[in-house]
């Protein structure tokens, strides 16, 4: 390879991650700046705290914010009551109080805005804490001098034609400045953090973001290896990666109602298999049984299931009227002894339903 060219790949690999994500779409004609807020650590008792969601009006008509619900009376809400014109921008602002105790918050801000068919939903988080602790005690899991809460991350549902940002912070729990960046980030992903570099002994928002993708479908995991001042370190795990899991579902927002209720129904006869009791090492075959009483095919793009060693049969595209049948095959060697409940979430073309969970439940010896 020309020496120019790898010293500008080596560049572009480690560079930090400091540009600016253009906004989330949320409807055809408006944007937010974000979808989550985090406010990382605060310390019970220090005071409310406060942040802002801006939606821009990227349409040709006004938009207009009619109500914002919150989940408790721990979070007081404002907004832009006038109508946001075409190119303007209108504002969320909230205050979570604080005062709930020394614990996690995940709060929710339920936007009813025009130009959206169904209510945007924007979320507060943090972690209250009673007192004051080191930055390498609250993030205990370290990437050299980088340190996070967890090496292993979910992020919120993707329709298909969409986006999804998930937030987390990060500590710098050296006594420098150090820049970030990121290598091997997975297809589909992008990464900001900011500031970057982040000061010694601070904290900063490393962003998250992921487009969804035809190709992809139900759960699927995004990495990305962090590089700090240039190196990359496994953490005290063992590994090098930062892990999101995220899950791409279809979207189905253009469609009308008619063409909602006209679309595949799928019905199962049961959506639970009793295996009953069982010795280790046995294999289980369970069997699903559905007919589609829509007037479209009905299609299941992806199946998922949260066991480690699993199987199951071809999943035929279904004609209006027509019966058909899943085959699921569970290898118990690494189960433990006890009951056992494994969901099966099938991913799937139905307006009405497009995720199904399915259910093996029985003991094992």
């Amino acid at each position: 390879m020309n020496i120019f060219r790898y010293t500008a790949l080596i560049l572009a690999i480690m560079l930090p991650a400091t540009s600016v994500f253009s906004q989330e779409r949320i409807s055809e004609n408006l944007e937010v700046d974000k979808t989550v807020h985090n406010f990382g650590d605060i310390l019970l008792g220090s005071g409310p705290v406060g942040c802002t969601f801006t939606i821009k009006n990227i349409g040709d008509k006004p938009a207009v914010i009619y109500n914002v619900v919150t989940t408790c009376g721990c979070t007081d809400v404002q907004w832009t009551e006038e109508p946001i014109r075409p190119g303007g921008q209108g504002k969320i602002s909230a205050t979570y109080s604080n005062d709930e105790g020394p614990y996690p918050f995940d709060k929710n801000l339920t936007v009813y805005v025009s130009d959206t068919k169904k209510p945007v939903i924007l979320k507060l988080r943090g972690i209250s804490t009673a007192e004051k602790k080191p930055l390498s005690e609250l993030y205990p899991v370290h990437y050299g001098p980088l340190a996070f809460r967890e090496s292993k991350t979910k992020c919120c549902n993707i329709e298909q034609g969409k986006e999804k940002s998930e937030t987390l912070i990060a500590a710098n729990i050296s006594d420098r400045p150090i820049s970030v960046g990121f290598r091997n980030v997975s297809d589909n992903m992008s990464v900001n953090v900011s500031p970057n570099p982040i000061p010694a002994q601070s904290t900063a928002e490393v962003t998250f973001r992921i487009k969804a993708d035809r190709n992809l479908w139900g759960n699927n995991t995004y990495i990305a290896i962090p590089v700090i001042d240039g190196k990359s370190y496994s953490n005290n795990e063992g590994n090098e990666e930062l892990c999101i899991t995220a899950f791409t579902k279809e979207n189905f927002d253009n469609l009308s109602q008619k063409e909602k209720d006209n679309g595949p129904k799928p019905l199962f006869k049961e959506s639970t298999y009793s295996f009953g009791k069982v010795k280790k090492g046995h294999t289980i075959h369970a069997e699903f049984r559905f007919r589609n009483d829509g007037k479209e095919s009905f299609r299941v793009y992806k199946a998922d299931a949260n066991a480690c060693c699993w199987s199951h049969s071809d999943i035929p595209v279904t004609a209006p009227g027509e019966e058909g049948i899943l085959r699921v095959h569970l290898e118990t060697d690494n189960f433990s002894a006890g009951e056992h409940l494994t969901i099966v979430t099938l991913t799937t073309n139905s307006p009405l339903r497009p995720i199904i969970n399915l259910f093996i439940a029985g003991f094992i010896e």
